[in-house]
């Protein structure tokens, strides 16, 4: 399976701190907000990666990322010339999935739980359609909204409703089959102009081949476009590692301990920032 991360947001609604930069670019307490989607890639045991960025700002992402070798991957970066919609990260992705399974995430979502890892790598095993999941919100309209049966099968799904069917969203975290490569090259734009990632879900939903997981009441998502939601997300990720002890979206411990680091790799990282308490964090490790 590859993944791909859709970084290529501007920010507007956290102008002016996005003007000179991209959101995904942005600290989200230790770490820039773009750690929190690759992590998770990395904790499905995804290892080869695409970011898509804006045009433009190719030289900026590598900067941090460079080539994914410090944190064990394989990364590619991509340019979406034009706001597209999220659909359309596949059809940019399209040459670099190949005939591969994909993983698609938001570059400004977070996904935190400690049973996480057991989810995602449930979602890859999943081969056959497309693997989704459901996030209980008090005020479900700006999303995609997923309506349940009795039987907790998903059986609509609505693109940000007046009147939604339930409080469960659908967050930026897709998982799917090959198939989805051509179902978004069929994609129409929708009325706001975007390849919509509901369509993609719906086509899978008509096709039977849709398997939407509920998130526990104890898991945290958050969508880090606001200047609260960013402050919210720093504080909230400070909290989970001061009470747990590890931190949240530490590429390179990830790397390390899916084994794709070497104990050496990870000491020489840690010594490069040492006088951070990122780089102690990674000394610490055992």
């Amino acid at each position: 399976m590859k993944g791909i991360v859709l970084a290529a947001g501007k920010g507007t609604r956290l102008y002016p701190m996005t003007k000179p930069v991209s959101k995904p670019l942005l600290p989200v307490y230790d770490k820039p907000l773009l750690y929190y989607p690759i992590s998770v890639l990395m904790q499905a045991g995804i290892r080869e990666i695409m970011v898509i960025v804006p045009p433009g700002e190719t030289e900026t992402f590598a900067a941090l990322l460079g080539d994914g070798s410090s944190w064990g991957g394989k990364l590619a970066i991509a340019e979406q010339p034009v706001p597209r919609g999220i659909a359309d990260a596949l059809l940019i992705g399209r040459d670099f999935v190949g005939d591969d399974s994909v993983c698609l995430v938001l570059g400004d979502n977070i996904f935190y739980d400690p049973t996480l890892t057991d989810t995602l790598k449930q979602a890859v095993r999943n081969n056959d359609g497309a693997t989704v999941f459901g996030y209980w919100v008090e005020d479900p309209r700006a999303f995609g909204v997923v309506e349940f049966d009795k039987e907790g099968k998903a059986i609509s799904i609505e693109e940000k409703p007046a009147n939604p069917k339930s409080n469960y969203i659908i967050p930026g975290l897709y998982f799917y089959d090959n198939q989805v490569m051509d179902i978004a090259a069929e994609l129409k734009p929708s009325a706001r102009g975007e390849l919509e990632i509901t369509d993609v879900n719906l086509e899978y939903l008509r096709r039977g081949q849709l398997q939407v997981i509920p998130f526990g009441e104890n898991f945290t998502w958050l969508d880090a476009g606001t200047a609260d939601s960013l402050l919210e997300a720093g504080q909230t990720i400070k909290d989970i590692q001061a009470q747990t002890g590890r931190y949240v979206g530490c590429l390179e411990e990830l790397g390390w301990r899916e084994g794709w680091l070497s104990d050496e790799q990870l000491r020489a990282v840690g010594n490069e920032l040492s006088m951070t308490l990122y780089g102690k964090y990674l000394l610490s490790l055992k």
